[in-house]
C-alpha cells in the first residue's frame, strides 16, 4: 500500500473499526446477561440515562465526558474506549495487510468475533456457543467463497472442515493432558469450540501456530502469576483471550513465523 492511499483510507478504517468496537461493547455486556442487543439504546449502567449522540461517539465520547456519566457522575470504565480504540487499530492492521480484498472484510468479521469472545471469557469464564458456532459457520462460508474465487473448487472449504475438526480434537487432547497433570479440569468446553472456529477461518497450519502461541503465552502468564502471587495454582483463568491473541498474531505474521521455523530447523542443504 502506498503512503497516499494509507493516509487517505486508514483514518476512515479506524473510525469504522471504532464504531464496530462500540457495538462490541454492547455485545460483551448484554449477551452474557441474555439482554437484547438492540433495545434499549445505550445508557449509563448506573442511572440508566440514555446516552446522547455526542456521548455515544467512540473513544471521543468517553474523553469528552472525562470518564464520568454526565447525569449521575458515576465513573465509566476505561475499558469501553479501549475496546473501541483497539478494534479500530486491528481493523487498520487488517486493511494494511490485505487492502481492498474480500479477505479484509472477512477478517474484520473474525476480529470482531475474537474481541467479543475474549472480553466475555475474561468477564465470565465462558465462551458463548452462539458466537463460537456462528463464527464457525462464517469461517466455513469464507473458505467456500475463497475456494470458488481462487480455483472454483471445494478444496478451501474441505480444508476448513478438516481444520475445524482438528481444532476440537487438539484442544480436547490438550485439556485431557492438562487435567491429568493438574488434577483438575484444565480447559473448558468452549475453548475446543473456539479452536474449531479458528481452524475453519485460518486452516490447519495457522491453527497449529495459534495453538502454540496461545499455550506459550498462557503458560508464561500462568507461571508468572503464580510466582507473583496473584494467581492461585488451583484458580482457573480464561484461556480464550490467549487463543484470540495467537489467532491475531497468526493472521498478521503466521507465514513469516512458519517460514522462519522451517528455515531454522529444516534448512535446505
Amino acid at each position: 500500500m502506498d503512503l497516499l492511499t494509507a493516509v487517505i483510507t486508514l483514518p476512515f478504517v479506524f473510525v469504522f473499526g471504532a464504531c464496530i468496537g462500540s457495538f462490541l461493547n454492547v455485545v460483551i455486556y448484554r449477551l452474557p446477561e441474555g439482554l437484547s442487543l438492540i433495545h434499549p439504546p445505550s445508557r449509563c449502567p448506573h442511572c440508566g440515562h440514555r446516552l446522547g449522540k455526542t456521548e455515544n461517539v467512540p473513544v471521543l465520547g468517553w474523553l469528552w465526558l472525562r470518564g464520568r456519566c454526565r447525569w449521575c457522575r458515576a465513573p465509566i470504565s476505561m475499558r469501553y474506549p479501549l475496546v473501541e480504540g483497539v478494534t479500530g487499530l486491528l481493523f487498520c492492521f487488517v486493511f494494511w495487510q490485505y487492502q481492498f480484498t474480500l479477505a479484509t472484510l472477512a477478517y474484520w468479521v473474525l476480529i470482531s468475533w475474537l474481541v467479543a469472545l475474549s472480553m466475555i471469557d475474561f468477564d465470565t469464564m465462558t465462551l458463548p456457543g452462539v458466537l463460537t458456532k456462528s463464527g464457525l459457520v462464517l469461517g466455513l462460508i469464507f473458505q467456500g467463497v475463497m475456494g470458488w474465487q481462487v480455483a472454483q473448487t471445494p478444496e478451501y472449504l474441505m480444508t476448513g472442515v478438516v481444520s475445524a475438526v482438528l481444532g476440537i480434537w487438539l484442544f480436547d487432547l490438550i485439556g485431557l493432558g492438562g487435567t491429568l497433570v493438574l488434577g483438575q479440569q484444565a480447559l473448558g468446553g468452549g475453548d475446543s469450540k473456539l479452536a474449531a472456529m479458528l481452524g475453519a477461518w485460518l486452516g490447519w497450519k495457522y491453527l497449529l501456530v495459534t495453538s502454540f502461541l496461545a499455550c506459550l503465552v498462557g503458560s508464561i502468564f500462568g507461571m508468572g502469576g503464580m510466582i507473583l502471587g496473584f494467581i492461585d495454582r488451583r484458580h482457573p483463568f480464561p484461556f480464550g483471550p490467549f487463543l484470540a491473541l495467537g489467532a491475531m498474531l497468526s493472521l498478521f505474521w503466521g507465514e513469516t513465523m512458519i517460514s522462519t521455523y522451517i528455515r531454522l530447523f529444516f534448512p535446505v542443504s
